[in-house]
């Protein structure tokens, strides 16, 4: 029972919802590429990670001196059936095209030299 509800609980915030569906497009993300998009501050990101992570809705990597997140490979039946209703949520979403765009443009612009 705790898993269903710490689940729901992670998604029961907007900008959880968010940076599921910003590394459902954008892969793997370090939290200065979610900070870009969402503008946020970092403690607010990295504290929504954690709580992401914990409830094991994303996945996480350190490289070097960077930790890096994504969504899970692996998951239970149950992670990966919620996470089809989030994608779903997403088609509808303007919240989640102006956060596609807006991370499109960031990984322009990281490329190109500008970050």
């Amino acid at each position: 029972m705790r898993t269903i509800t710490q689940l729901f609980k992670s998604l029961s915030d907007p900008t959880r919802v968010r940076i599921i569906w910003i590394l459902r497009f954008g892969g793997e993300l370090c939290v200065c590429d979610l900070m870009a998009v969402l503008d946020l501050p970092q403690s607010t990101v990295s504290r929504h990670l954690a709580y992401l992570r914990n409830s094991g809705l994303v996945s996480d990597e350190r490289k070097g001196v960077w930790m890096y997140y994504r969504l899970p490979e692996e998951m239970n039946e149950l992670t990966a059936k919620i996470l089809a209703v989030v994608r779903l949520a997403e088609k509808g979403s303007e919240q989640a095209a102006v956060d596609r765009r807006r991370l499109q443009d960031y990984l322009r612009e990281k490329q190109a030299g500008a970050c």
